[in-house]
């Protein structure tokens, strides 16, 4: 057994994968942590978290500095070596990250990409899971070659799917699931890993669940969305507008998606060009607009912003799409 792990892990450091740096596996498991911990745009981080977090860290085939969970490190490094007998190599790309990190990943993603954009694939500081060294971002190594870039990795849902398929065995979980932003608030990540412990990961990943649906944070109903029809947009342009509202619904606490649907080319009118336009800060002017309508229930309890305990229905989300083909969240209510 040691001579077979000895030559997968040369095998990984020929391809530029990470390995432990000396004396950094952990002897046993970090006590104080939960590690069914959740952290999402509503949940922060406990403040008592850093206090009782345990790391190691370790330089990926990049030359950057990651710094790991310790038990999660070892998990990981189980995943790795099992993945790399079916010459499926990974390596980690970005994993615990302090609030200050956070915050400049925030303002670099901004100014690169606009809010809206950030606001769908970034957290905001002291709302990341990367705060807990447990959620765990890879890369793929591919004919030698590492794929870093989001959109690179995207192109390969063979090779995501086996990793995919063997996380649960080594306590990890896919916590951003494809058509689940309404409740995670992000939009499908592959490459984001989350440890949670072998039991909980196998019955979470058995029933297709999110990890807030697990811990009864929330109702994970059924969600209908009617793209609908149109000769304006692309069916990958309104998916892409139904993910930015569900992403920001994720936010509205306590309220139940019910269903989301195009309210119909009839919206891009010149008067509502007009009122975007209007409601737009700065420049350029949007050139495209859209309409979605959606259906949700309202908290049990009084929330402030709604009604308590209430079925809102034809609630409008209004968005805005510049020059550059990004689409924005204007405006949304009644």
């Amino acid at each position: 057994m040691k001579k077979l792990i000895s030559t997968v892990l040369a095998l990984l450091l020929a391809a530029g994968c990470s390995t432990p740096a000396a004396n950094s596996e952990p002897e046993k498991p970090a006590e104080g942590i939960d590690y069914l911990v959740l952290v999402n745009k509503l949940h922060p981080l406990p403040e008592d978290w850093e206090a009782k977090l345990e790391t190691v860290k370790v330089t990926n085939q990049l030359g950057n500095e990651v710094e790991v969970e310790k038990t999660a490190y070892e998990a990981y490094l189980k995943l790795q070596e099992d993945l790399a007998k079916d010459n499926v190599l990974i390596d980690l790309d970005s994993v615990r990250r302090t609030v200050a990190e956070q915050q400049e990943i925030v303002d670099d993603f901004t100014k690169e990409f606009g809010a809206e954009y950030t606001a769908k694939i970034v957290a905001k500081p002291g709302y990341s899971e990367h705060h807990t060294g447990l959620a765990l971002d890879v890369y793929l190594i591919i004919d030698g070659e590492a794929i870093y870039d989001n959109d690179a990795m995207l192109q390969h849902p063979e090779i995501w799917e086996k990793v995919h398929s063997r996380m649960p065995d080594y306590g990890f979980i896919l916590r951003y699931l494809p058509g689940k932003e309404y409740i995670t608030g992000y939009a499908y990540e592959p490459w984001h890993l989350r440890y949670v412990g072998v039991e909980t990961a196998r019955e979470i990943s058995d029933k297709g669940i999110t990890l807030e649906a697990y811990l009864g944070a929330v109702n994970e109903t059924d969600v209908r969305i009617d793209y609908g029809t149109s000769e304006l947009y692309t069916p990958e342009e309104r998916e892409e507008m139904t993910i930015l509202i569900k992403c920001r619904f994720a936010a509205m606490e306590g309220c139940e998606l019910h269903s989301l649907r195009y309210a119909g080319d009839e919206s891009a009118s010149a008067e509502n060009f007009a009122w975007i336009n209007d409601l737009k800060e700065d420049d350029p002017e949007y050139v495209k607009v859209a309409c979605f309508l959606m259906d949700f229930h309202s908290p049990k309890e009084n929330s402030g912003s709604f009604d308590p305990d209430q079925e809102y229905t034809e609630y409008s989300w209004w968005l805005g799409c510049d020059a550059d083909g990004d689409w924005d969240i204007v405006s949304y209510g009644y």
